[in-house]
């Protein structure tokens, strides 16, 4: 999140006070500074990255919520289907998902999924349940008072489950009476009172109980809450989903909930078996002028099952620029929370722990494990990235935390402030590194990458060279560049067995262009209505470069390391290429075997309804929910 710049913020001049956050802003700045509407998604976005001196992003879900383009049809609804000009594709990506990788979200209408998170069930290693971003509504053909159910859906916060080891999975969401296992009471179509929901998190108790993190907002208005859901299996192995529970809702336009993350005492014995825990990150920004103000880490516990939660506490002490946090909770209740987050005046962020040992009463002080410059984009990518952690804890309470890292084209993974300026993407790439710690956090082992093999290779090129539009220029390869490894993650078997995880953008092809997309901006994802220019053969528009993306597996016990895609993931379906989520998802189970899953873009579908537009069924591509699972 930080910049290497000079950061005299003055413009931050704020405070936390023993009852709660209190704004104080210099004036001589306040009237030269711009300002902002923060009464909507989009104008706390605009704050947040208006900010100088940070990196600071809100979640990737909040931003692509935040974007009015993507606003579905309104009335009068149109009687005649779209016939797409030109739907954007490429030979080289595949036209469906590969076994042994499994498809979990169960749309049959290429809708998108993304930002999958998973766990395990403890007592029963075949029972998974993976949470993700849903936008399966906005492809239902249902109808509501006339207004095409599509028009009115959003982001959900989507749930699926696995009783056979994620050999299959249950259910099929098809409108608002027959929603699988989608959460329910959240959104408006599911029976609750928030435009969407999303940003899923997912964890069991020692009980079998699932319960499902989230958040719940609406786009134009300030209202916005963190959500949590008690999930419970039947003798049969059906999951159905208790009513939520709001963790503090809001209705401020100076506070902004985001990134919520969940966890579980799941331990037998531990003095706080089966407590609940949930960490966020507290936007807060100034009522008047709508200037960022800070972001620490909130955190509150259960103790009755997700019913009720404690008082609201920050944890952050003075590292009040936050985001991306973690829940881990060791074998004797210990609870750890890791975040990406720096002081007011630090040159660089780091990732960040505090414990608890009293049940998440109370929190030690910040201990630095290692500081990081911000990812940028992988090269010849254009979605949105970040660097927050991801971690786990081993049975002898071993921590391992994982996070990415902007590093130099050596052997070192130290932060360079090379790696933030303007010479990145010459001197730089991205780097899934990890961390462990022996002795409870106190201290923690010098970074090393996850996939040291790939982080030290170049991409490879494929279906170079390529005709330009003119029919004359040829694209060709571009220059070697060192493969970009981003969004880890991390599970410890209850054996000890250690897996991390992590895309790789290992391979870059070419990948055409479209000149002008049709309008408004959600028809213009699927439809190119560049025509053909005359005595030209390829339409619709030039080619670029385009970094593809596969999945991988490491297993740090044995020294294994496995590609889990059977085909590259191309990043550039959906959102405009701009949304792939946040993060990827591992996790493992009594047995040790490992579940991985990811956002994949190889399958096709034919989709029918879209943001309430009605085409003519057409195949795309689209964003599923994949998962591989494995033993090494």
């Amino acid at each position: 999140m930080k910049l290497i710049v000079p950061l005299v913020l003055v413009v931050l001049g704020f405070v936390v006070m023993a009852a709660g956050v209190q704004v104080s802003a210099v004036s001589s700045i306040a009237s030269s500074s711009p300002t902002y509407d923060i009464t909507t998604l989009a104008g706390k976005v605009a704050s947040i990255r208006g900010t100088q001196g940070f990196y600071l992003r809100a979640s990737a879900l909040i931003e692509q919520e935040a974007d009015s383009s993507d606003v579905g049809a309104s009335p009068p609804y149109s009687s005649t289907p779209i016939t797409p000009i030109h739907v954007l594709s490429s030979p080289l990506d595949g036209t469906s998902v590969g076994s042994p990788d499994v498809v979990v979200d169960q749309d049959t209408n290429a809708a998108s999924q993304n930002e999958p998170a998973i766990a395990v069930d403890p007592s029963n290693p075949d029972r998974i349940v993976v949470g993700m971003n849903d936008y399966v509504s906005r492809t239902w053909s249902c109808t509501i008072a006339g207004t095409p159910c599509s028009a009115l859906g959003d982001a959900y916060s989507g749930a699926y489950y696995s009783n056979d080891g994620g050999a299959t999975w249950c259910c099929t969401p098809t409108d608002p009476e027959h929603l699988g296992t989608m959460i329910p009471g959240v959104n408006r179509l599911a029976g609750g009172i928030y435009d969407a929901g999303g940003d899923p998190s997912v964890a069991f108790d020692s009980a079998g109980h699932v319960f499902y993190a989230g958040l719940g907002f609406d786009r134009t208005a300030p209202p916005n809450t963190v959500t949590v859901n008690k999930g419970t299996f039947d003798a049969d192995g059906a999951l159905s989903w208790g009513a939520p529970t709001f963790i503090k809702p809001t209705t401020a336009s100076s506070t902004l909930n985001d990134k919520e993350w969940i966890g579980a005492d799941s331990h037998a014995g531990s003095p706080f078996q089966d407590r609940v825990y949930v960490s966020w990150t507290r936007f807060i920004f100034n009522p008047q002028d709508g200037r960022y103000v800070q972001s620490p880490i909130a955190f509150v516990y259960s103790k009755d099952g997700g019913v009720t939660f404690s008082d609201r506490q920050l944890i952050v002490s003075n590292v009040l620029y936050d985001q991306g946090s973690r829940v881990v909770v060791g074998p004797d209740g210990t609870v750890y929370v890791f975040w990406e987050g720096s002081t007011r005046f630090g040159v660089f962020d780091s990732i960040w722990m505090v414990a608890s040992t009293d049940g998440g009463v109370s929190f030690s002080s910040p201990i630095a494990v290692a500081p990081l410059i911000d990812i940028a984009p992988p090269a010849n990518t254009v979605f949105r990235v970040n660097s927050f952690p991801s971690a786990d804890i081993a049975p002898d309470g071993t921590l391992y935390v994982a996070w990415s890292s902007e590093v130099t084209n050596t052997t070192s993974y130290a932060a360079d402030p090379v790696c933030a300026s303007a010479s990145r993407y010459s001197k730089c790439h991205s780097s899934a590194v990890w961390s462990k710690s022996i002795d409870g956090g106190a201290t923690w082992s010098t970074p090393v990458p996850i996939l040291p093999t790939l982080d030290a290779s170049n991409r490879v090129a494929i279906g170079y060279p390529v005709t330009q539009r003119d029919g004359k220029t040829m694209l060709t390869a571009p220059g070697a560049r060192r493969v970009d490894t981003f969004w880890p993650g991390v599970a410890v078997s209850p054996s000890g067995r250690v897996y991390m995880s992590a895309y790789a953008a290992d391979v870059v092809s070419p990948w055409q262009i479209c000149d002008k997309p049709a309008s408004p901006t959600a028809v213009g994802r699927i439809n190119c209505v560049t025509p053909t220019v005359s005595g030209l053969t390829n339409a619709p528009g030039n080619y670029t470069h385009n970094a593809r993306l596969d999945y991988v597996v490491a297993d740090l016990t044995t020294g294994v390391t496995k590609t889990v895609t059977t085909h590259p993931v191309n990043s550039r379906y959906h959102f405009g290429g701009g949304f792939i989520g946040d993060y990827t998802g591992l996790a493992v189970g009594s047995d040790n075997v490992f579940h991985a899953v990811w956002t994949d873009t190889n399958n096709v579908q034919s989709v029918t309804w879209w943001y309430g537009f009605e085409f003519v069924s057409t195949p795309v591509h689209q964003q599923d929910i994949v998962t591989a699972a494995g033993i090494f």
